[in-house]
């Protein structure tokens, strides 16, 4: 995906787009007799809405008769009114019952054919709306279900609020292509060739005549579907940006406030909301001109029948044809709502289909999925990890990992440490299959990481991060992250472990109590001691810990020290820590340099070189020693 495609919405000019209606089908198929069933709903409504004025027709005729206007001028009009097929064709139903007179007759005729209309119109736009959302839910669990399997490179890169969007807007918008887009579209054309086809029925004289605007409106139709197409264009471009806008302004809210950036903001939202205005405002043009050409159109067709119909149709046959033309019309009014439906939609499926068919970077090998059973417990896991010439780029040729080589036994100990952009973070990104190296390889227990299914890595490795992520739920759900083979019991066991349970039994409802959003109501050392007790719980054969206790102050620190010794017990561990005196007891000590592992040993054996790790261990003793200083 180019950088444009990701820092601009891409709207495509066509409103209706084969392909990628094509690709729409699969999720339509399973729902195919809901519309078969919809398209039969067709002809009868066709049928109902021409019934009116025919019901009409025969009345204006009947009183007309019944006015006295002369039996010759009548007998006149009759012959030379056409209608007399579609007219015999209908007696059978508009003549009344014996007992009934023809006016109460026609009445009852008309309020039911109103009734049943508005009926079948109910259940034709709810089938249609229905089949549409069935589709789209089915649509957007496949968006989601992709996101989750998308590799981490991928996020790094692409905004979250334009996934959201992919999501939820999106998939809306061809939702509603179904109940206001294609499916109106399509049965609009086929009503307009319908009643022209009738009218030509009733009277070809009149309908050549009636017609003879019809090709200056399809003149005024394509060119507005050109104009148009560049406003709708400009107008889903501006309103992408004041969406992406809005997402980095709230998520960044708490730099916005404490460095005073309101002012700037709300000038920039202002030019982008004025340009969306503006935007806009292009569009409505265009749809007016479109509307008021329509109009009068319209009106020009009642002029013909006004001037021209008289001699050439009886009333009724005159009624019908004002009444039909009008109707013809309708759609064309409702041509600019409709080509937005379609545009934004047709927009929104390639948008949709250009995020499916983003490939993951990191995929497992199907022969590996089969031969493994994910959910039974691997009788050759122990633990051992191996780097063999591991070497990786984030950006092409730019390289964060240089032949990185290193084995841990199972059960060992080790930490890694560095300036911040050694590289220590992505060993633990390579060690979880977020990534993969682009050369080397990376050993689980001696078997490729590559050939292991991510989930079954992701099962044996557990990863305590920095930033630690909390879900809105309850404590235990956190810890446990819904595993259906962890009890309550396990739960808590966990917590104690890593001293966590201390404050959660302080918490008003214990290991039930709800958390906002991202864990807010807690410290950040408390969020800390959740993951490490979410580490415990998964049981896992290696621990990583990533700066794990950099968001800890020294009491709290000092609390967990013999849990995370517990934590590591029986484990293969790796730790990655700023705080180099938590990691002075670890079996060995990997010292990283631009992305190179150039120190290798003990506490003191790295101490003794006067190498990085002296000049690290030195400029953070000589911080802590200032900070002492200064607090005291």
């Amino acid at each position: 995906m180019s950088a444009d495609a990701v820092h601009d919405e891409q709207v495509l000019g066509k409103a209706y787009d084969a392909r990628l209606l094509m690709r729409l089908w699969p999720y339509l198929r399973p729902y195919r007799w809901l519309i078969a069933l919809d398209l039969l709903l067709f002809a009868p409504l066709f049928a109902l809405e021409l019934a009116p004025a025919w019901i009409i027709k025969r009345g204006l005729d009947s009183v007309f008769v019944e006015a006295g206007s002369g039996a010759a001028a009548q007998s006149a009009l009759a012959d030379a009114d056409p209608a007399g097929p579609i007219a015999q064709w209908a007696t059978g139903i508009l003549d009344p019952p014996a007992m009934i007179s023809p006016l109460v007759w026609l009445v009852l005729l008309y309020a039911f054919a109103s009734l049943a209309l508005a009926g079948l119109q109910f259940v034709y736009m709810y089938l249609s709306a229905w089949v549409g959302q069935l589709a789209m839910r089915d649509l957007r669990v496949e968006i989601f279900d992709h996101i989750q399997r998308l590799h981490l490179g991928f996020f790094d890169r692409y905004p979250v609020g334009r996934l959201v969007t992919r999501a939820t807007n999106d998939v809306e918008n061809l939702a509603e292509m179904f109940s206001a887009g294609l499916v109106a579209l399509i049965t609009d054309v086929v009503k307009m060739i319908g009643f022209a086809a009738v009218l030509f029925a009733i009277s070809w004289k009149l309908s050549l005549a009636t017609f003879a605007v019809v090709p200056i409106l399809a003149v005024a139709a394509v060119v507005f579907r050109l104009k148009v197409r560049d406003a709708y264009r400009e107008t889903r471009l501006r309103i992408a940006r004041i969406n992406a806008q809005l997402q980095e302004t709230i998520s960044g809210m708490k730099v916005v406030q404490l460095f005073t950036r309101e002012r700037r903001n709300a000038a920039e939202f202002d030019e982008m909301n004025a340009l969306n205005r503006n935007a806009w405002q292009s569009s409505n043009r265009w749809e007016g001109r479109l509307f008021s050409v329509v109009e009068v159109a319209q009106n020009l067709t009642i002029a013909v029948i006004l001037g021209y119909g008289f001699k050439l149709a009886a009333v009724g046959t005159f009624y019908i044809f004002i009444d039909y033309m009008r109707r013809f019309f309708m759609p064309l009014r409702d041509l600019s709502a409709k080509y937005s439906v379609m545009q934004s939609s047709m927009a929104s499926a390639e948008r949709i289909f250009q995020l499916l068919d983003t490939r993951p970077a990191v995929v497992d090998v199907p022969a590996s999925v089969d031969a493994i059973d994910r959910a039974a417990p691997r009788p050759d896991s122990r633990g051992a990890v191996a780097f063999e010439g591991a070497w990786f780029a984030y950006n092409d040729g730019e390289w964060v990992l240089e032949d990185v080589s290193f084995r841990v036994e199972p059960g060992e100990k080790v930490a890694f440490v560095g300036a911040t952009g050694s590289g220590k973070t992505t060993l633990i990104k390579l060690l979880t299959r977020l990534y993969e190296p682009q050369r080397g390889r990376i050993l689980l227990d001696g078997q490729d990481l590559r050939c292991i299914p991510q989930a079954d890595v992701r099962r044996r490795i557990a990863t305590v991060l920095q930033d630690v992520f909390l879900f809105s739920g309850s404590i235990a759900e956190n810890i446990g992250l819904d595993r259906e083979d962890l009890s309550e019991a396990d739960i808590e066991r966990a917590a104690r472990s890593v001293e966590a349970h201390r404050f959660i039994e302080r918490l008003p409802d214990g290991y039930r109590t709800e958390l906002r959003e991202r864990g807010a109501d807690l410290s950040a050392g408390q969020r800390q001691l959740l993951s490490f007790a979410r580490a415990v719980a998964h049981g896992s054969d290696v621990l990583v810990l990533d700066e794990a206790t950099s968001s800890i102050d020294t009491e709290t620190e000092l609390l967990i020290q013999r849990g995370i010794h517990n934590l590591m017990e029986g484990r293969t561990a790796i730790a990655i820590a700023h705080r180099l005196s938590t990691i002075q007891d670890v079996d060995r000590i990997y010292a990283l340099h631009k992305g190179r592992i150039v120190e290798c040993g003990s506490h003191e054996e790295l101490m003794a070189l006067e190498g990085v790790y002296h000049r690290l261990y030195r400029l953070q003793y000589r911080s802590e020693e200032t900070q002492s200083i200064a607090a005291g």
